[in-house]
């Protein structure tokens, strides 16, 4: 890990914060290890959140509705993704065998809570001040691109298109299937009881998401 940590510039203290951030739960689980990831996510998600918060807050004179906008599309999955795809974290996951197989260590969900779990290793380690200045130097240069975006608030959008057609929006899952590490939702959305979208995720968010996009395409909105 030695060219992760010169590429993120912080120097280490106790390594097995950055082992767990790791381990995916496949893994873990025919290893007979005691720990995934997943706690270390939890904090990172959480840390994440914080500190592109108070950075948009302090450096976009915006409303509260428009900073909310901003700060998920800069924590979703696909920028997750994104991050994790620029420190090549693939490298470094350990997947169980069958998940190996399947390609666990580049699907886009594990990527991405990957990236979370090492924030909040980075945190539990060196400290909020550390954690803060790596996190600003990941993603600020996308937030100053104008031509990078990473995600559209599809479910706003059609929410709105519907409350002014003063019609009725229901989001309902209608498949869940894959194993607890490894899910997938699929999510139909309706108007006025139509079956409009229809999106696939590994979570119900994301899914939801897809399945509003989909609707607006059909709706032709943009």
């Amino acid at each position: 890990m030695d060219e992760l940590f010169e590429l993120l510039n912080i120097k280490p203290v106790d390594m097995k914060y950055y082992t767990t951030a790791f381990l995916h739960s496949s893994y873990v689980n025919e290893n007979h290890l005691k720990s995934d990831y997943e706690r270390l996510e939890f904090l990172g998600d959480a840390v994440l959140e914080l500190v592109s918060s108070d950075y948009l807050f302090n450096n976009l004179d915006v409303k509260e509705g428009d900073l909310t906008k901003l700060r998920a599309s800069y924590v979703c999955e696909n920028a997750l993704y994104e991050y994790s795809t620029g420190l090549n974290l693939s490298n470094y996951i350990k997947v169980g065998h069958g998940e190996e197989i399947d390609g666990g260590r580049f699907k886009k969900v594990i990527m991405a809570d990957i990236f979370e779990a090492l924030m909040g290793a980075i945190y539990l380690d060196l400290g909020f001040d550390t954690v803060k200045r790596v996190i600003l130097d990941i993603i600020v240069p996308y937030i100053e691109d104008p031509k990078v975006s990473f995600f559209s608030d599809y479910k706003s959008a059609l929410q709105e298109f519907v409350q002014t057609e003063q019609r009725s929006l229901v989001y309902d899952v209608v498949n869940e299937e894959g194993p607890a590490h490894n899910k997938s939702f699929t999510v139909e959305v309706r108007v006025d009881g139509i079956i409009y979208g229809t999106g696939v995720a590994s979570s119900k968010k994301e899914a939801e998401q897809e399945a509003a996009h989909d609707a607006l395409n059909k709706l032709a909105i943009k």
